[in-house]
């Protein structure tokens, strides 16, 4: 019988050739000059999808960049209609390549380096986007796919997606799925595989203080005329208390406690306190009482000021008791959190703590959902067992800390939850110069993929 490391040996050169094709198109969605290049990007993705085995791919037009859609129905379907239907999302732009002067190689021409694939999108996402396409390929060719599998693949992720909401609410039903299958995120480890089963949610504000008309004389001003950046200061400080608490009120309302079986997973989780501490340059660390360095990171909210300002900042010194003062702030939130719903507790509770001496305006900047994968429903457990077989051991359910609004949008939208089969590493160095991808972790991916469909199947 023909196995998938067979028909990897036997196929490698085409699937790196084809991997290549992509990459060499510079697809850079932030990048107006690149617009003809996204379009370029989109039809290139329907020839590889339609090679490898869809019956039906189109590119549609959307408010912005287009999206590829394509779709095959199992050969199966006929003799059971409980065949489960598999939506594989993935995105087709990239980051910019700048500085280029960091690059030890063009980030348009692939370069195979100690066992690692250099380019921009090497990983994010079209090495990873091109594992999904070989594991259905390989599952299609030898008469073995028995699942419905549709891909949607958009062109703007990386620019926050936004025209992919107003198309996932008009192509509902051309989108329907069991289960949505994405790999455009990272694994603990090579040696450490693990699935991202939870991202948080966002707020996001940027705060203005106002005081006096103008700047004033801090001689002849201060002690009698409210500070704004003094007032500003002193709103933020209570926000969190001494234990890591965040106080709006109602904050908690809606957070969900850490499963003790997922507590139990998280511990798994190879870390080192003292190591993270000195990679950041830090003496301690400081987070809610009660918790993990990593359950914090992940599985509970936090509150930062992203950046702040006002009066006099230059050169030497300027007494002036400032007008104004401004800050940018964020929370991040966990599932069962509404982003909007804490951005007006927010803004009620931060204009709450002004003095009457300032006024205060806060405006609202974006925001996101967070999302959490049960780890008991079969997609989750076919994912598992794919990354088994694949890596040789069981792969570690893992929370990430960052924010991908898109998945959230998918299950409020398309009703349905999500597998993050990501198979990134930190090393891998995504957005950044010498981007790359791990040439064994990506075979070792295709065969997870591939395993997934098997045993979601069963």
């Amino acid at each position: 019988m023909n196995t998938i490391q067979s028909y990897l040996d036997a196929h490698r050169e085409r699937f790196m050739e084809e991997w290549a094709s992509l990459i060499r198109i510079p697809s850079v969605s932030c990048q107006a000059e690149h617009k003809s290049d996204m379009l370029r990007c989109a039809e290139r993705w329907k020839e590889l999808l339609l090679q490898a085995g869809c019956q039906k791919a189109e590119i549609l037009p959307s408010a912005g960049n287009p999206f590829v859609y394509a779709e095959y129905n199992s050969q199966f379907s006929t003799l059971n209609s409980q065949l489960p239907t598999v939506l594989v999302y993935a995105h087709y732009d990239v980051m910019p390549v700048e500085p280029l002067d960091q690059w030890l190689s063009n980030p348009w021409e692939p370069t195979i380096r100690d066992g690692r694939l250099y380019a921009r999108g090497a990983d994010d996402d079209k090495g990873q986007a091109m594992i999904q396409a070989k594991a259905f390929e390989y599952l299609v060719k030898t008469g073995q796919m028995r699942c419905n599998v549709k891909f949607i693949f958009e062109g703007e992720e990386e620019i926050g997606s936004p025209s992919l909401e107003a198309f996932l609410e008009d192509h509902k039903e051309m989108l329907k799925a069991d289960i949505i299958l994405v790999s455009d995120t990272s694994m603990i480890g090579k040696d450490t595989p693990s699935i991202t089963t939870g991202l948080r949610g966002l707020a996001y504000w940027q705060i203005e203080v106002d005081g006096p008309n103008r700047d004033l004389h801090s001689g002849h001003f201060g002690g009698a005329v409210k500070n704004p950046v003094n007032a500003l200061c002193e709103m933020l400080a209570k926000v969190v208390d001494e234990n890591g608490r965040i106080t709006i009120p109602h904050f908690y309302d809606d957070v969900l406690p850490i499963p003790e079986a997922e507590r139990a997973m998280i511990a798994q989780i190879p870390f080192d306190q003292k190591k993270y501490n000195q990679a950041i340059d830090v003496d301690d660390v400081f987070g809610e009482a009660g918790y993990s360095t990593l359950e914090r990171n992940s599985c509970r909210p936090s509150f930062d000021i992203c950046g702040i300002w006002g009066g006099y900042t230059g050169e030497g010194s300027k007494t002036v008791l400032p007008a104004k003062a401004f800050a940018k702030v964020s929370c991040r939130l966990v599932a069962n959190q509404d982003h909007e719903k804490i951005s007006q507790a927010f803004i009620d509770y931060i204009k709450s703590l002004a003095p009457k001496s300032v006024r205060v305006h806060v405006t609202p900047m974006h925001g996101g959902q967070g999302y959490v994968c049960p780890i008991d429903i079969p997609a989750y457990k076919a994912a598992e067992k794919g990354f088994e077989i694949a890596f040789g051991k069981r792969p570690l359910a893992a929370r990430r800390g960052g924010s991908i609004p898109i998945i959230a949008a998918f299950e409020q939208i398309l009703g349905c939850k999500t597998i993050l089969m990501g198979f990134g590493l930190e090393q891998n160095a995504i957005h950044s110069p010498n981007e790359s991808m791990d040439l064994e972790v990506w075979e070792k991916g295709i065969i997870a993929v591939t395993e997934f469909y098997k045993h979601l199947a069963e």
